[in-house]
C-alpha cells in the first residue's frame, strides 16, 4: 500500500469573493470529467458559468441533431456513389458533389472538435479563477457581457474569419488534393454521366515511373519550370538593378524621363504586352522578321516561337522586358535610403564607382530585397501568363498529343491544358500537389522572416 492510498483526499478548498462570501472550489478531476462528457456541462453544474455553458451545450446539441445527416455524407465520401447507367443523367449519383459534401462535413467535424477543445480549456481556466479567488464580483452582481468583452472578444471577432478560411480556402484545397487519389478523367469517369472511384496512389505511380511517356513529360516540364523560374528571377533582378544604378549615377538632366519610360512595360497590363509580342515575333508575318529582312540582316524567317530552344530564350527575353521595371523601382528606393555620407567616405578612401556599387550598394540592396527575390522565384513558378499568352506552351513536343505538355510549358500551364483540353483532372491534381510542396516552403520562410511574425504573440 502506497502513501497516497493511506492519506485521505483533502476536501476542496474554499475561496472568498471581494464581497466576503465563501465559494467552494470544485474538484479538478470532476471538472475535467464533466467538461469531457458534454460541452458546457462543467460550466452549467459546478462552475456557475451558465451563459457560457448554455452556448457550448447548444453547439453540441445542434451537432448531435444533424449527426445522422452528416454520417450519410461521410458514407457517400467513402463510396463516391454507385453507377446507375439506367437512370437519366440528371438523376444519377454525382461523385463530385459527394466528394465536396464529404470534405465539408469533415471540416464541420474539425470545427466541432476545435470548439470542444475550447470548452475544455475554458472550464480549466474558470476553475483556475476560482482557485485564485480572482472573480471580480459575485454571480448576483456580475455583468454577463464582461467575459465576452475581455477574453472572449478576440475569439468572437476572429471566428467569422476562421470559418470563412476553413470553408472557402481549406475545403477547396483539400477537395483538389483528394482528386489526385481518384480516376476523375475523360472519357470514362466524368460525372454525372459516370461515377469516379478511389484509386489510391495509382496516379502518383503513373507520373513517377509507372508510364514512361508521362514520367518523361513530368521530368521535362519540371526541370524547365525550375530553370525558367531561376533564370526569369535572376535576369529581371539583374536588369532592374543595373538600370537603377545607371539612372542613379547618371548626370543626365532627363534621368526622370528615362525612369518613367522604363516603367511603361510594367505599367501596361502583361496580357496586352505578351499578345503584342506574340504577333511581333510571328515567324511568317511578324514585324521583327520583316524588319530584319528589310535591313538585310537575315534572309529567311526565324522561328522565334516555333523552335523549342529559341522559344525558351524568347520567353525569358520578353519576360525580362516586362519584369525588370519592378526590381528597378525596388532597387531605386533602397539606394535612396543609403546615406550619402557613407558613399562620400568610401570615395575619399579611394574607392571608385564600381567598388562603391559592389561593396556598399549591392550588399544593402540584397539585404533589403532578398525576401522579395525569393517570393519572385516562387511567383515565377506559377507565372502562367508569361508562358500561355506568348507561346501557348508550344511548340509541340514528341509526347504532346498524349500528355498535352509543350516544349515551353511550365507546371501551371500544363495543369491548365490537362484540365481544359484533355480533362485529365486526376493527373492535374497530382501536379497541383507538387506545386504546393514547392511553393509552400518559400511562403512559410518569408512569413517567418516578417517583423509581425517575429514580434507578434502567436
Amino acid at each position: 500500500m502506497t502513501t497516497e492510498d493511506t492519506v485521505p483526499t483533502a476536501a476542496p478548498a474554499a475561496t472568498r469573493t471581494p464581497d466576503g462570501d465563501a465559494t467552494r472550489v470544485p474538484d479538478a478531476r470532476r471538472v475535467r470529467r464533466l467538461s469531457l462528457a458534454f460541452m458546457g456541462l462543467a460550466h452549467l453544474t459546478v462552475l456557475g458559468k451558465r451563459g457560457k455553458g448554455a452556448a457550448f451545450a447548444a453547439v453540441e446539441v445542434l451537432f448531435l441533431a444533424t449527426l445522422p445527416l452528416t454520417l450519410g455524407r461521410i458514407i457517400d465520401l467513402v463510396t463516391l456513389g454507385t453507377p446507375a447507367p439506367d437512370l437519366p443523367v440528371m438523376f444519377r449519383p454525382n461523385s463530385l458533389f459527394m466528394l465536396i459534401d464529404g470534405v465539408m462535413v469533415l471540416m464541420v467535424f474539425a470545427v466541432f472538435a476545435a470548439l470542444y477543445a475550447v470548452s475544455v480549456r475554458s472550464a480549466r481556466a474558470d476553475l483556475a479563477e476560482l482557485r485564485d479567488g480572482t472573480r471580480a464580483t459575485t454571480a448576483r452582481g456580475r455583468n454577463p457581457l464582461d467575459s465576452l468583452a475581455n477574453r472572449g472578444f478576440p475569439i468572437a471577432g476572429l471566428a467569422p474569419t476562421f470559418l470563412l478560411i476553413a470553408f472557402f480556402v481549406v475545403v477547396p484545397l483539400v477537395f483538389a488534393a483528394l482528386v489526385a487519389f481518384t480516376n476523375y478523367s475523360s472519357p470514362s469517369n466524368v460525372p454525372p454521366a459516370a461515377t469516379i472511384d478511389w484509386v489510391g496512389l495509382t496516379n502518383f505511380k503513373t507520373l513517377f515511373g509507372g508510364d514512361a511517356l508521362w514520367t518523361g513529360a513530368l521530368v521535362r516540364v519540371f526541370l524547365w519550370t525550375v530553370v525558367w523560374a531561376l533564370v526569369a528571377t535572376v535576369t529581371c533582378y539583374a536588369g532592374g538593378l543595373l538600370m537603377a544604378v545607371l539612372l542613379q549615377n547618371s548626370r543626365l538632366r532627363i534621368t526622370g524621363f528615362f525612369r518613367a519610360l522604363f516603367i511603361l512595360p510594367y505599367a501596361i497590363p502583361g496580357v496586352v504586352s505578351l499578345l503584342v509580342w506574340r504577333n511581333l515575333l510571328n515567324g511568317s508575318f511578324g514585324t521583327v522578321n520583316r524588319t530584319l529582312q528589310a535591313l538585310h540582316i537575315i534572309h529567311g524567317n526565324i522561328g522565334w516561337l516555333s523552335d523549342p530552344w529559341l522559344a525558351k530564350f524568347t520567353v525569358v527575353l520578353i519576360n525580362l522586358w516586362c519584369g525588370f521595371p519592378y526590381f528597378m523601382l525596388l532597387a531605386t528606393g533602397t539606394m535612396t535610403s543609403i546615406s550619402q555620407d557613407v558613399i562620400d567616405a568610401a570615395r575619399i578612401d579611394g574607392a571608385n564607382a564600381f567598388q562603391v556599387f559592389r561593396r556598399i550598394q549591392v550588399p544593402i540592396i540584397l539585404y533589403q530585397t532578398m525576401p522579395l527575390i525569393i517570393m519572385s522565384f516562387a511567383a515565377n513558378i506559377n507565372n502562367f501568363g508569361a508562358i500561355f499568352f506568348l507561346t501557348g506552351g508550344g511548340p509541340a513536343s514528341s509526347d504532346t498529343v498524349t500528355t498535352g505538355a509543350g516544349s515551353t510549358d511550365i507546371m501551371v500551364s500544363w495543369i491548365y491544358k490537362l484540365t481544359i483540353n484533355l480533362q485529365q483532372y486526376q493527373n492535374a491534381s497530382v501536379l497541383a500537389i507538387m506545386i504546393f510542396l514547392i511553393i509552400a516552403p518559400f511562403a512559410i520562410y518569408n512569413f517567418r522572416r516578417t517583423k509581425s511574425f517575429k514580434e507578434g504573440e502567436l
